[in-house]
């Protein structure tokens, strides 16, 4: 009986989504997002880059850094994942400002002498890339593309 009731319900809010002007969407498709490709390059390249040994001094930047990088990404995954256009744009906002972070931070790291010069470059032009994305997504219209 609860499979039969969720499955109705599931099939009404599928019809109602449509009758919006938006379509749910398989999960996989959030990996042809441009905002994702770049998020995922800045997070994977993070999380390399500190998990290498380095002075304990560097623990809490590279802490809360990986922290950001990853929020950027799963953000906009889970945005992704709920098919309502207001929780979309929340979790675009929220992985724009997560984007922000890991940038100030990567910063911080470079001019600290925790980060070299070139990887710092390199996590600023993939979290670039991601927040010029997610500006051109919470710019467009209402609509979740599938």
């Amino acid at each position: 009986m609860w499979g039969a009731r969720k499955w109705i319900r599931c099939a009404r809010i599928r019809c109602q989504h449509r009758a919006a002007g938006f379509h749910v969407q398989p999960m996989y498709k959030y990996q042809s997002l441009e905002a994702w490709k770049r998020a995922h390059a800045a997070a994977v390249l993070v999380m390399r880059v500190t998990d290498e040994p380095h002075h304990p001094r560097t623990r809490s930047v590279f802490e809360q850094l990986r922290r950001a990088a990853v929020s950027v990404e799963a953000n906009i995954v889970e945005g992704y994942a709920l098919t309502t256009p207001a929780l979309y744009r929340r979790h675009l906002r929220i992985g724009m400002g997560s984007a922000a972070e890991a940038e100030c931070l990567a910063r911080i790291a470079g001019e600290l002498g925790y980060l070299s010069g070139d990887l710092v470059k390199q996590i600023e032009t993939h979290l670039g890339g991601a927040m010029r994305a997610l500006h051109g997504l919470l710019r467009r219209p209402k609509v979740i593309d599938t």
